[in-house]
Formats: structure tokens, sequence, C-alpha cells
């Protein structure tokens, strides 16, 4: 126990004060860790306060729209998180009367939850001895012990899982020690450590063997992928627009965007051939003139591709079909570089 009760003092003296760290409410635990999957902690912060504000208990949650939490959600990516989120919402105040599984077997049968997801509300709301297994951990198991196997690569997660495993089977608080060894890699065994002040750096393997920054061991990914996006937003005399729902199983499903154009490659000059058949009647009709919005050549970065965004005003004279007033548009959740777009020339009035 000599290892897991270090760091255990290390996190009791370093660990940062955070909003969810002042309850053990499996609601907000829950909450916390689904914002922070692929987010930084400071940067989640805030939308957890906001969503707490909005929605304080899991019945404020699943009575919410969707279109309401996606707002809120706004900013974070990943929005399938938030789609699942309701879902489960919705799951545990309509058939468990507001109340959380207390065992990882049964958080893990809920929609969007994981094995780390389950894995830390049932040990730091409910006291079991099951360990969190993220990239903090992997960061910490495989400097320390040595442990040479490509963090992503699906074989290796039962073999950190079993280790953890291991070493939080007799601790007696489970829900301390994971966040402790989480805030330890996130504070100190950093990809860029800082070593020469780390508690265990006596009996650390990769420090001992010089292997620090070949510890984790990653496989390089193959080349992200390169799409072109062409946003048109077309405008008329009644200041209004159009907007349509993306629903696919693509990126930002069920978020909102302007009726959209994708290409090969850069467009230099929109011509009525490039439209086709891909957008509604009403933008073949009595239009002006298809211009490129100047500055809006937006090079936007996914975990796993690479977009170029372009935004191009189409004049109309006609009224549009299923339009909105462009008064209207911050009701809607849109992705991040959409967003942007809409902060820096229609509400800045460009």
């Amino acid at each position: 126990m000599a290892w897991q009760q270090t760091i255990l003092n290390w996190y009791s003296e370093n660990k940062r004060t955070l909003p969810w760290r002042k309850t053990k409410d499996p609601y907000k635990i829950w909450l916390s860790e689904v914002i922070l999957q692929q987010t930084k902690v400071a940067y989640g912060v805030k939308y957890y306060k906001d969503f707490i504000i909005k929605f304080p208990t899991i019945h404020d949650l699943a009575k919410a729209n969707q279109q309401t939490i996606l707002k809120l959600w706004q900013g974070l990516g990943y929005y399938n998180r938030a789609i699942n989120l309701h879902h489960t919402a919705k799951y545990i105040s309509n058939n468990l009367d507001g109340n959380f599984p207390t065992q990882f077997d049964e958080l893990i049968k809920l929609k969007g939850v994981g094995d780390y997801t389950a894995s830390a509300i049932s040990s730091i709301c409910f006291n079991e001895n099951v360990p969190v297994v993220d990239g903090n951990v992997y960061r910490v198991l495989s400097r320390y012990f040595g442990m040479a196997n490509p963090i992503n690569r699906s074989p290796a997660f039962k073999i950190f899982k079993k280790k953890a495993t291991g070493l939080i089977r007799d601790v007696k608080s489970p829900g301390n020690y994971n966040q402790a060894i989480m805030e330890f890699g996130a504070l100190q065994c950093t990809p860029k450590p800082k070593c020469s002040t780390c508690i265990l750096s006596n009996q650390c393997f990769a420090f001992q063997n010089n292997v620090v920054n070949e510890l984790p061991v990653k496989i390089k990914k193959k080349n992200n992928k390169t799409r072109y996006f062409n946003y048109i937003v077309p405008v008329n005399k009644e200041n209004k627009t159009r907007i349509v729902q993306r629903n696919s199983n693509d990126i930002w499903d069920k978020l909102y965007q302007f009726p959209l154009v994708e290409s090969n490659e850069t467009i230099v000059n929109f011509s009525t051939s490039l439209i086709g058949d891909s957008l509604d009647d009403y933008l073949i009709l009595n239009k002006k003139a298809i211009q490129k919005i100047d500055r809006t050549n937006i090079k936007h970065e996914l975990s796993h591709q690479t977009l170029y965004i372009s935004f191009w005003k189409l004049e109309l004279n006609t009224p549009i079909i299923n339009g909105i007033k462009i008064s209207d548009i911050d009701n809607y959740p849109f992705p991040v570089p959409i967003k942007n777009f809409i902060n820096n020339y229609i509400n800045a009035g460009d």
C-alpha cells in the first residue's frame, strides 16, 4: 500500500479546488465526468457551473428540450455526449425515480456511460473499488511500472485495467485514490514532467531508465481526412436567412448550419453548377450573386479530420422558404466555427 498511500498523501496536499469535489451527488459527478471527456479541466469548469445553475437536479435536465441542452453545450464538441446525457437523464428520472445505480456493473449499462465514467461514479459516490483508466492514468502507470503497451491500441486497455484493479483492490478510499492518480497525471506526471521534483522518481521505471519521453507508447495515426465545407448564407430584404439541422452519423449531429456544399478542393468562384441538386430550389430562384465573404477561409482541426471552411453570401429577391429572422439566430446551437462566423460577421453587422 506504500505506493497508493504516497499518491493519496500527494493528492491531499496538491489537489485543485474544483466544484465537483465538494459533493458525492452522483448526478453532479456524472455531469462533471461527461463534460471532462475530451475537455481540459480549466475549460470544463464553466460549463459544469452553467449546467448546474440551469439544471440543478437530474429531473430538471430530463425535462429540458434537446435544443436547449445543445445550446448550453456549444463549444465543448463531441456533441453526442450531450445527446446521450439527455437520454440517460430521462431514463434515470422516469424509470429509476432519479436514483442512480450504485454498482459499476449497472452504471455501465446506461447510455453514454463507459468504463471510465462508471468507475468514477461508483468509486467516488459509492466507494466501490473499481479503477478509472484515462489518459492521465495511462501515463502514470506506464512510466512508473515500465508498461510499453501502445495505449491507443485496444489490447492495452485490458492490460492497464488489470494493473489498476490490482492497485486499488485494498484501498479504503477508492474515490479519493482514483482522483489522486488522475490529478497526479494532470499536474505532476504530465506529458513534459518535472521529474526532479517528483515524489515517485526514485522508484519510477521511466525516470531510472531515462525513457520518460518514450512512455506511454503511442502508435502514430494515419493522416487525418481533409474536407472542404462551403456554407451558403442566404439573405433577403426581410432580413431572413435559412439554417438546417444536421441529421447524420457525421460530425456535429443535431447541430444547425447554413446550407452546405462540400467540395473536393477549395472553391475560388462559386457557380450555379456547383450547387447542383444539393440545395433547395429557393437557392436557384432570383439570386443576385453568390459572393465569398471576406476573411472566412477557416482551417478547423478535429481529432480525426481537418476542415477548410468558407462562407458565401447569397442575396435573394424572394421570400426564403422556412427562413428564420437573423435576429433569432442566436437561439440555435451551432458548431464552433459557424458560431464564430455568426458572432464576427452577422451579429457584428458585416
